[in-house]
């Protein structure tokens, strides 16, 4: 990668420059217009549609209580992100609570129940003492929350990614884990997971970000999944070589529709077309069989 941009370094005020980017606030990565992220390429493609993804970018929407478990357990688990406040009450229906978590939120820290608290932190000792993610995490073998900035060479795009965990240079391959909370850690739960929420593309748009960044030419890519009912059950996967063409495959496509519309300025929903459809399989037996 040329014109790597080291720690500290100020953005263009066209955009981010290629090189890595150690301590980029978060908020600073996820503002950037003119580049794609890997949830981003995501969004661009079926079921979604370019028309979704610009509405998002443009109509930013604010912390949502739903994501508050999974934001404090990878501030617990990685060590670096907002703050954690508990706050000291069950229910959060008066004005005194209502404002007391307000006023975290514009602070930027993540308001957690006491039993939220208290499950977060079980969460991140069970990771701790995980035999092997314990040592993906381990404090000291890395440095979390890098973001990288690179040119797509077919389209002259750029990309981003952060990665949850970059290891230290070492000898021997070099595995970056990404930390999931999920509702399953059973194998097959995964599997389901992978495909609804394309983890198999983010594998391999994080493994394009090493390589551009000189960091390794087969960087490996392991999702550290926990469950968030206790006893917080981890299990560390990979997804193997089929899944990972899949998700080269999307991505490129993804890519392709971002340069396209962003030439264009005309980002289309669904279908510009009318649309044929069926009825769906099981509705279609189900009243062949009464009706027919």
């Amino acid at each position: 990668m040329t014109d790597t941009v080291l720690a500290g370094a100020s953005a263009p005020a066209a955009g981010l420059a290629p090189g890595l980017y150690p301590d980029l606030p978060i908020s600073t990565y996820h503002a950037d217009r003119n580049s794609l992220s890997s949830s981003g390429a995501r969004k661009l493609l079926p079921p979604s549609c370019p028309a979704l993804f610009r509405h998002e970018q443009d109509n930013p929407q604010p912390a949502e209580k739903t994501f508050d478990l999974g934001n404090a357990a990878h501030k617990l688990v990685l060590g670096e992100g907002p703050d954690l406040v508990r706050i000291d009450a069950d229910e959060w229906r008066s004005a005194a609570v209502k404002a007391e978590v307000a006023d975290v939120r514009t602070a930027g820290g993540v308001p957690l129940k006491p039993a939220e608290y208290d499950q977060v932190q079980a969460m991140a000792d069970v990771i701790r003492r995980h035999p092997v993610a314990s040592v993906l995490f381990a404090p000291e073998s890395g440095r979390p929350e890098v973001s990288v900035f690179w040119e797509d060479e077919p389209t002259g795009i750029t990309r981003r990614a952060r990665f949850d965990w970059l290891p230290n240079p070492r000898a021997g391959r070099l595995i970056i884990p990404d930390y999931k909370t999920c509702r399953s850690a059973e194998p097959s739960a995964l599997a389901r997971a992978v495909d609804e929420y394309g983890y198999h593309c983010q594998d391999d748009w994080y493994r394009a970000a090493a390589r551009a960044a000189d960091l390794g030419e087969d960087p490996a890519f392991v999702f550290v999944c926990q469950e968030k009912t206790a006893p917080y059950l981890v299990t560390v996967i990979e997804v193997d070589a089929t899944a990972r063409r899949i998700g080269a495959a999307k991505n490129r496509r993804a890519i392709e529709t971002y340069a396209r519309c962003t030439e264009t300025g005309y980002w289309p929903g669904y279908s510009d077309d009318i649309t044929y459809l069926s009825l769906p399989v099981w509705a279609e037996r189900r009243d062949e069989e009464e009706y027919l």
